[in-house]
């Protein structure tokens, strides 16, 4: 069913949405289009192409769909209604007919720049209908005061030229490809591939180079890869110019993170002081909605604070019940923060049976267009999906994303256990100077001879501004890693159910604050992100603000996500790695029989890294399958398994059965040879009859009661590599039952290997 309606001259047709596949309701706002950049008209075989986008497009706006068509431009947009639902459709026109704009995201201060627009009516309920007005009134500098999340496609007709702008993080996406013709744009990058003209290639090398993909600890900075060849991403910060008349084009940084402010007087007290009063605003312009909010709370401190701050007592709270959040104490600590706030929270189960089938992971990693979709990945998409069916009206969540990023929350983990401020500097600039010296390697052979320093570190790369300031590199990187892991898959995960991700740690003025500390006062200020903490005195209860960070899925749990996501890659015959190596390209990069070893041994001892690393290369093999063969839109996707609630009251007392119905243990094939790794050793001292260490690689790791330990050290003794378990059991008399925690944790660390099928011990 169309509609045709006639506003300032442009003539757009409205969709009314077909029935979505399955039950759920799904999108958020999406944005796509096609522009001609040669000065030519677009003819009317775009429109068929722009209705391909929007459909492309739909999990992101059920709300409303409208195509436009006029001269050279064609734009398409999906609409889901926060603000003024019944009153706010795109495309958004100057009264003047000149300036056409169709924007996704928020604009938090739009009645303050609208009252500063004298003589201006606006005409729609829409927030992004105020930029029609500061561009006509500020061109390109139009975007200074504007606050908010945002990408926006803005078509000055006067000047025929086509604007495409991010807000100042990229929390809000936009991709274009262009040729010599003409140019298409969308909010996803599988939206693009809907054009029959748009190159369908991943980029491998860059991918394979990338180093959140290979988890390199480097300051990385610059453009974040796309992971598709010929198609790009518009900077964060950044308005792309683009002239419909010869194709020319420019880019206009309006934002950039600012330097240090060494001049700063503040004190420690009044930065905390204005830390939380920003922090206060930003959490009441990301709770601005007409429908309803939800939050995704953990038990750390910054979902926490966004609770506290968070206006209103209708907020429903999600917790993620995992194997790792129960067994760390995530959970727990989410629970406990929601009582103690008074707020309703819903601990969403992912047990140990809840594994995604090869399909269901296919169209997760399609949803996301990324490889490094893994285990945060997947339980994000279980909150949202949860969320959406069982609270339909709530279409914004609050995220405490992007606090550890930009205010310390990883320093103590740079700084080395039992590190300080000092260690953490340190670190960054040995880390600083050995990614200076790749660049420069003739120089390293004055490490080589006294391993003191005899150079500068400005010597080994004299033209970067990090040489004397690696805190402020290192902070740069952090705001690059934002873009290309964080704010993406937490807009993908929310889109794929049509809700909206709200950040409100990425509001410009916070990140300006702490960008700014003088370096003399930052292990005062951004160390285990204390300014956050002495920021909530008063606010947070003591145990939430002073509990120390944890971790999503790590931590003491951790074997058991990572067993999670081997048997994921294992299941059905491996079907989801065989498929990723069914390609020329991946062939081509990839060393199948290596990639296939490496399974077989994390299958008998899972690790963590290893695991998420080939995890990821699996996901690009999948990527390259897909894009030659393209899926059909997330909207027409399979249906998955509902997740549902496990209901907790009283968390202590209730804690042996949350672990039976989230925890399962795999069984430990009792006829299985096993034995101590191969870099393992098992030691004792005679002047320490009662202690025994495990040495790994040369260094002490374990430490072994004798007395209060006697089962496991007994055990571990007779596993030489030529018994079975079943027979080192009946040697030593121990009943597995009083080793079984120990040794799952053993194999899940690799300290403890089975023998492969060839009689060659696994390798750790």
């Amino acid at each position: 069913m169309t509609h045709r309606r006639v506003v300032a001259g442009l003539t757009w047709r409205k969709f009314v949405p077909s029935v979505l596949h399955g039950s759920e309701v799904k999108g958020v706002c999406g944005i796509a289009g096609i522009a001609r950049i040669d000065g030519n008209d677009l003819s009317q075989e775009a429109d068929s192409l722009l209705a391909a986008f929007a459909h492309t497009l739909a999990h992101r706006g059920p709300d409303d769909r409208r195509i436009l068509r006029e001269g050279p431009v064609g734009m398409a947009f999906n609409r889901l209604s926060l603000v003024d639902p019944d009153n706010g459709a795109q495309p958004l026109v100057s009264a003047d007919g000149k300036v056409v704009l169709i924007a996704n995201g928020e604009v938090y201060n739009h009645r303050e720049l609208a009252a500063g627009l004298p003589g201006v009516r606006l005409s729609t309920g829409s927030d992004c209908e105020v930029l029609l007005y500061l561009y006509q009134r500020d061109g390109l500098r139009f975007l200074d005061q504007v606050n908010g999340m945002f990408a926006f496609v803005l078509w000055d007709k006067e000047r025929q030229v086509l604007l495409l702008g991010r807000d100042r993080f990229g929390i809000k996406p936009l991709y274009f490809h262009r040729n010599r013709a003409r140019v298409v744009f969308a909010s996803e990058i599988k939206a693009l591939f809907s054009d029959a003209a748009t190159p369908r290639r991943l980029d491998w090398n860059r991918a394979l180079g990338e180093y959140d993909m290979n988890a390199t600890p480097v300051f990385a900075h610059g453009r974040v890869t796309t992971w598709f060849e010929d198609i790009e991403l518009v900077p964060p910060g950044v308005i792309v110019e683009l002239s419909l008349k010869d194709g020319t084009s420019a880019e206009h940084r309006y934002w950039q993170l600012p330097q240090p402010d060494a001049t700063s007087d503040l004190s420690d007290d009044e930065y905390a002081t204005v830390f939380r009063d920003l922090l206060a605003a930003s959490v009441a312009d990301c709770a601005t909605a007409d429908t309803d909010l939800g939050l995704f709370l953990s038990g750390g401190i910054d979902s926490a604070a966004v609770a506290a701050l968070a206006p209103g007592s209708t907020l429903q709270t999600f917790t993620a019940l995992t194997p790792g959040t129960v067994l760390n104490g995530d959970a727990r600590g989410g629970h406990r923060t929601a009582e103690l706030l008074g707020l309703p929270n819903h601990q969403v189960l992912i047990g140990s049976d809840r594994l995604p089938g090869p399909q269901e992971w296919r169209d997760l990693v399609w949803l996301a267009e990324t490889p490094l979709v893994g285990p945060e990945i997947f339980y994000k998409s279980e909150l949202h999906r949860f969320a959406r069916r069982h609270f339909p009206d709530i279409k914004g969540m609050l995220l405490g994303a992007a606090a550890d990023e930009i205010n310390g929350g990883y320093t103590p983990q740079f700084a080395g256990e039992g590190g300080d401020w000092d260690d953490f500097e340190s670190n960054l600039r040995d880390l600083y100077r050995r990614q200076a010296l790749e660049r420069n390697p003739k120089l390293g052979h004055w490490w080589e001879h006294n391993g003191v320093p005899l150079l500068n570190d400005a010597a080994i790369d004299p033209s970067t501004p990090y040489a004397d300031d690696p805190y402020t590199g290192y902070f740069t990187w952090q705001y690059r890693t934002l873009e290309q892991y964080n704010v993406w898959h937490e807009d993908r995960t929310a889109a794929g159910v049509g809700t909206e991700a709200r950040v409100p740690f990425l509001d410009h003025r916070l990140v300006e604050l702490v960008a700014r500390i003088p370096a003399r006062r930052r292990a005062a200020l951004v160390w285990d992100k204390r300014i956050l903490r002495e920021a909530m005195k008063g606010v947070l209860p003591e145990e939430v603000r002073t509990r120390p960070k944890g971790y999503f899925f790590y931590g003491e749990g951790a074997r058991h996500t990572n067993r999670f996501f081997t048997r994921l890659l294992a299941q059905n015959g491996a079907e989801l790695l065989e498929q990723a190596l069914s390609t020329e390209n991946a062939r081509r990069h990839l060393d199948a029989d290596g990639m296939r070893t490496a399974l077989g041994e994390l299958s008998r001892s899972p690790n963590t890294n290893n695991v998420e690393l080939l995890l990821r290369l699996v996901n690009l093999g999948l990527l390259d399958v897909m894009t030659a063969q393209l899926p059909a839109p997330p909207v027409e996707a399979a249906p998955r398994p509902q997740p549902v609630e496990l209901r907790v009251t009283d968390w202590d007392q209730e804690a042996r059965d949350i672990v039976a119905q989230v925890v399962t243990e795999p069984e430990i094939p009792r006829q299985t040879v096993y034995a101590l790794a191969d870099n393992a050793l098992l030691v004792t001292a005679p002047t320490l009859p009662d202690t025994w260490f495990v040495v790994v690689d040369g260094g002490f790791e374990y430490e072994i009661s004798a007395t209060d330990d006697a089962a496991w050290l007994a055990l571990l003794r007779t596993l030489d590599g030529t018994l079975t378990l079943a027979e080192a059991l009946t040697k030593t008399g121990v009943e597995f039952t009083d080793v079984a925690e120990l040794f799952h944790e053993a194999l899940a660390v690799g300290l403890v290997t089975a023998r492969s099928d060839d009689g060659e011990p696994a390798k750790r």
